[in-house]
């Protein structure tokens, strides 16, 4: 199966980055390559982009769609929380720019059999690394039932998460929870007939959820984020693409937290701390996909983009 995924905000992440002529760059989600297709068509002279991803179709497409640039590309299978273990193998002690495009590709939703879509019945799966000995079967039919409440609440923001998750250990009780339809039956059961009747598919935030968990999406994102935060050169920017709000919220913060001066009592006659701030944040406001570009991909409707800038220290 060959990647046939719409980059979301491809243009805008990519000019985000700021790419200067012999930068080093890192795309640090592969997916389709159409980030990394545009980064490597804008390097020049000894410049060098290192495209990270743990998906072996991702890898294999781009191998393809990245062959008129691969003397100056890098392609590393590895889970990007392993960016500054990556960079270190590579002998790369800094990078000009870092790009993170999250979420599920397309592909990845669209071929039924890795379990992340509640539309096609599935094996209960849902690794981004299919090596990892993890997957959504032992999250559904092993974990704890208050566990699997938390993570429905936390991940999913599943306001039935309580009842979704006891639907599950009861019939789990019975038989194994094996496919992706089976899954979304328990789920429908948890939510009242009213609720189910507005909004998105009812199995929506759950499969976010067991999908977040089973690949520790948000502290790998956390840890990533800082490590290139920390590899970047003065000058070098980080572009993030989220899609949902607790990914939204990590980039935030952390942006704010890396950015801040002094942090010293506002009635001190001087600075005391010596704090200085690392990023310079260029998206005040995050930057959403234009009405042309939604459109065309439906999945685009709750990107957002954040760019900030590493300081002169």
């Amino acid at each position: 199966m060959m990647f046939h995924h719409i980059t979301v905000l491809h243009q805008e992440a990519v000019d985000g980055l700021d790419i200067k002529p012999g930068g080093i760059y890192v795309d640090c989600t592969l997916g389709g390559a159409g980030h990394s297709s545009l980064i490597a068509s804008r390097i020049s002279g000894g410049g060098r982009l290192i495209a990270i991803d743990q998906d072996d179709i991702a890898l294999a497409n781009a191998e393809e769609r990245l062959a008129p640039y691969m003397e100056h590309v890098t392609l590393v299978k590895s889970n990007f929380r392993r960016l500054k273990e990556v960079l270190e193998e590579l002998r790369i002690p800094r990078i000009d720019g870092v790009l993170f495009d999250l979420g599920v590709s397309s592909p990845q939703l669209d071929e039924a059999e890795r379990g992340f879509s509640y539309n096609a019945d599935a094996p209960l799966d849902m690794r981004m690394d299919r090596t990892q000995p993890l997957s959504a079967y032992e999250v559904v039919n092993e974990w704890p039932e208050e566990e699997i409440a938390s993570i429905l609440f936390e991940y999913g923001e599943e306001k039935f998460a309580r009842r979704i998750a006891k639907e599950i250990v009861g019939e789990r009780k019975k038989n194994p929870v094996t496919t992706t339809g089976e899954l979304v039956e328990l789920i429908k059961r948890g939510i009242p007939a009213a609720a189910r009747r507005t909004g998105p598919h009812p199995a929506k935030r759950t499969f976010q959820a067991i999908r977040i968990a089973v690949n520790d999406e948000l502290n790998a994102f956390k840890e990533a984020l800082e490590a290139g935060i920390e590899l970047l050169a003065p000058g070098g920017r980080t572009s993030v693409i989220t899609f949902h709000s607790l990914e939204d919220r990590i980039c935030k913060q952390t942006y704010q937290e890396y950015s801040k001066g002094c942090i010293c009592p506002p009635d001190f006659p001087q600075c005391a701390c010596g704090n200085k701030p690392i990023l310079k944040i260029i998206t005040r406001k995050p930057i959403v996909p234009e009405e042309a570009e939604l459109s065309e991909n439906r999945r685009a409707r709750s990107a957002k983009l954040r760019i900030a800038e590493k300081v002169e220290q």
